[in-house]
């Protein structure tokens, strides 16, 4: 498995998580990440991996924002820093300026242009006892 695609099962708990407190979408803002999500929707797979790291439908709407990243503490409480992967573009290259800032301050502002939408209601969620 990639590292794209491992942060996007990251991100995807993350998100499935503000969804069901209500909180605001999670803001995607790695390019690197988002190319997979965007070659995974629609696919069984995607699917499959939404029930497993959300617990329910995780949909995809274009979003754009700017501004810190919301959820970055949550990730921080559950998996430890961001890795590099998070300030990469699609074609690989790393934000250097931008991955020196976060480990200097432990925020992220950034650019988004997406974000999860839930794709279900709340007889779609996994009870608690089944997540992994």
């Amino acid at each position: 498995m990639s590292t794209a695609t491992s942060e996007l099962r990251r991100f995807l708990v993350i998100a499935g998580r503000r969804l069901r407190n209500g909180q605001s979408a999670a803001e995607m803002f790695s390019p690197a990440v988002d190319a997979v999500w965007h070659q995974m929707l629609g696919t069984p797979q995607y699917q499959a991996l939404c029930r497993e790291t959300a617990g329910r439908p995780i949909g995809h709407a274009a979003n754009k924002g700017q501004g810190p990243i919301s959820w970055v503490t949550a990730y921080e409480e559950a998996y430890g820093p961001l890795p590099e992967i998070w300030f990469t573009d699609a074609e690989g290259r790393l934000d250097h300026e931008a991955i020196a800032r976060y480990r200097a301050t432990g925020t992220v502002v950034a650019e988004w242009d997406c974000s999860p939408i839930g794709g279900g209601g709340d007889d779609d969620l996994v009870p608690e006892t089944d997540r992994r």
